[in-house]
């Protein structure tokens, strides 16, 4: 029967100085075992999350991003107290927690104009009646715009026509920044 010596050996958690009982024992006690598995999990859960990060769509990311966007300006316009940028009637926000009856309308709509999507100025808290059941009101909408930020910028909106490709990286940014700025928003209100 062959029998191996066994050399000390350093511990792969904790580097110290030990002497192995087995030949394949990588640490020096059940703690440091105990601590590598959970170092092995906590990476393997790193790797899943980057690898499912590399799966995202940008139509995924564009919907995330859309609707921290929509989140925040929604409740820019409740705590400012705007009324429906459309018809001018105050907004029936619901319960705290539950469903509103309010969108967030698009000037110029993320269909004709992605591109304007995530700007602040295209985007106001409106009704659903305006925005769903009245395609938008865009006269309205326009005559509210004006009133509320002016027209200048309003025809700023209206000439901008670039073309916008988004990509994965901005468009977290995006979803990122947005969702900051809405917990900031509700730390303000609370």
């Amino acid at each position: 029967m062959l029998t191996a010596t066994l050399k000390p050996k350093a511990c792969a958690f904790c580097k110290s100085a030990f002497m192995p009982v087995r030949p394949m024992q990588r640490v020096c006690s059940p703690t440091c075992a105990r601590r590598t598995v959970e170092a092995d999990k906590k990476a393997e859960k790193a790797q899943i999350k980057a690898r499912k990060r590399d799966l995202e769509t940008v139509p995924q990311l564009i919907k995330e991003a859309q609707h921290e966007f929509n989140a925040y300006r929604r409740l820019a316009d409740k705590i400012a107290g705007h009324p429906c940028i459309s018809c001018g009637r105050p907004l029936n926000w619901g319960t705290e927690g539950g469903s509103h009856q309010v969108d967030c309308g698009h000037y110029r709509s993320t269909g004709s104009a992605s591109h304007l999507r995530f700007d602040e100025d295209n985007a106001h808290a409106q009704c659903v009646n305006c925005n769903r059941y009245g395609a938008g009101r865009a006269v309205d909408y326009r005559l509210g715009l004006i009133a509320r930020i002016g027209l200048e910028r309003v025809e700023r909106l209206e000439a901008a026509n670039d073309v916008v490709k988004w990509d994965r990286d901005t468009l977290r940014q995006i979803k990122t920044i947005y969702r900051a700025k809405l917990r900031d928003l509700k730390k303000e209100r609370s």
